[in-house]
């Protein structure tokens, strides 16, 4: 699947290599053009290429086979969510390359203790091994943004995350611990377990010290907190 194939240049490359590629394009104009460059540039592979014509958020299904790999150049305001809901509308997708803004990338790939972990470092991490896989300047586009840019490679979990909490309750926690990160989670997640010392019951039972702060948890720990209240903590 690609996401924002635009013109189609990266779309053509993609049905070299692919058995099948369904892109994704919001816009009307170039949703409308892609088939016939397609058609006449590959008119071997056009049987195997599908649009989607549709928001990326929006979409639910896909024809053909499920996918197992997602490309895209995703903008800054919708990366984090475009991408979480792929992750988590298609399980089958193994492997990801997506394409960012560089603060984007290094806060999806960044590690617990570092300053940019915060809530898609946790959620991309739910799902899949996530690491930086370059940077791109900003010289190669035209006209040039004032940004640079970076890949970013998502690998699927070969195992979930080991928990009884449903994906809801755990990024809840997330959510909760994040939103005011400069305080302790037992102040933190007062909100979420309903005062703080019941936020305080939860973070000891899933071994995690309530003076700690969400930007040292792993998404494991995160899970254990959720799995406490659940248990009744």
């Amino acid at each position: 699947m690609e996401i924002g194939p635009g013109l189609g240049s990266l779309t053509l490359a993609l049905l070299e290599a692919a058995d099948r590629v369904t892109a994704v394009e919001i816009d009307d104009v170039l949703a409308g053009a892609l088939p016939a460059t397609i058609e006449a540039r590959m008119p071997a592979r056009a049987g195997r290429f599908s649009l989607v014509h549709s928001d990326a958020m929006r979409v639910r299904e896909l024809p053909g086979p499920a996918p197992t790999a997602l490309v895209a150049n995703l903008p800054y305001n919708v990366a984090v969510p475009v991408l979480l809901h792929m992750l988590e509308r298609f399980p089958t997708i193994e492997r990801t390359l997506v394409m960012v803004q560089a603060e984007v990338a290094d806060r999806l790939a960044a590690a617990p203790g570092n300053k940019v972990y915060g809530v898609p470092s946790v959620k991309a991490n739910w799902y899949a091994d996530v690491k930086r896989a370059g940077a791109i300047g900003r010289t190669v586009f035209w006209p040039a943004p004032n940004v640079d840019s970076g890949l970013v490679s998502l690998v699927r979990r070969a195992e979930p995350v080991k928990t009884t909490a449903s994906r809801t309750e755990v990024f809840a926690v997330v959510d909760a611990a994040f939103a005011q990160r400069r305080k302790t989670l037992r102040a933190a997640l007062a909100g979420w377990a309903g005062s703080a010392p019941a936020a305080e019951a939860a973070l000891v039972a899933a071994g995690v010290s309530p003076q700690a702060r969400g930007e040292a948890l792993t998404v494991e720990e995160f899970a254990r907190i959720a799995e406490s209240k659940g248990a009744g903590a």
